[in-house]
Parts: C-alpha cells; sequence; structure tokens
C-alpha cells in the first residue's frame, strides 16, 4: 500500500514562491489565477502494516519529519 502526503504552508503564513508563480502565470497571460499556494507531495511505498496501523505510522512521520508543524499543515491518505 502506499501513502499520499501533502504538506502546505499555513493559509496566514506568507507564500514568497506562490507569489512568484502567480505573477509570472499573470504575465504569461493567465489573468484568472487569483492566488498560489506550493507545497510538497510525498509518496511512501509501506509494507506489512494494517491500514490503521499505516494511518497512525504516516501520521507521525508527516508531524515528525515532513512537515514544520509552526508554519505547516499536513493531510495525507492511504491508497491500496
Amino acid at each position: 500500500m502506499k501513502a499520499h502526503i501533502w504538506v502546505m504552508l499555513k493559509p496566514t503564513v506568507l507564500d514568497p514562491q506562490g507569489q512568484t508563480i502567480q505573477h509570472a502565470l499573470g504575465s504569461l497571460g493567465y489573468q484568472s489565477v487569483r492566488d498560489v499556494r506550493q507545497g510538497k507531495f510525498f509518496v511512501l511505498d509501506l509494507d506489512g502494516l494494517s491500514r490503521e496501523e499505516a494511518a497512525g505510522q504516516v501520521e507521525r512521520i508527516a508531524r515528525e519529519v515532513l512537515a514544520n508543524p509552526v508554519i505547516e499543515q499536513f493531510r495525507f491518505e492511504i491508497v491500496d
């Protein structure tokens, strides 16, 4: 089974890279793009765990290793 994990800056945290992308898109003619938030995406390949064990382990990994809880939030899904 696999785990997909998305890590994004919290909405209250300034995202200069997202702003740069949004400005670049505007200069390329994509005027309808109002805002861009950039983040990170991880895929973990898991073996030998039940779905519940995998969810617990993935949540701990995301919280303790992949995301900075001061400025980032995360979500994940377990995929069969």
